[in-house]
């Protein structure tokens, strides 16, 4: 069975690295220095999260992401 993930990918300010987070996979993330590494590197991630997770707990749903501007 194949299941699609949403991956958040951001730029570390400090590293300047590519660090990743599986959306649906609470504390799934993983980091490299380009998108080819980051995503390889993120399919290993979710393995071992999915190996480790309890098969009893419900995993959540990606709903979207929202961009929002404040005055500050």
């Amino acid at each position: 069975m194949k299941r699609l993930y949403t991956v958040v990918v951001e730029r570390d300010p400090d590293s300047g690295w590519l660090v990743g987070e599986v959306v649906e996979l609470p504390g799934c993330y993983t980091q490299a220095m380009d998108l080819h590494t980051l995503e390889l590197n993120i399919q290993e991630a979710i393995s071992v999260y999915l190996k480790t997770a309890s098969p009893e707990e419900p995993l959540p749903d990606f709903v979207g992401t929202w961009r929002v501007e404040v005055s500050v």
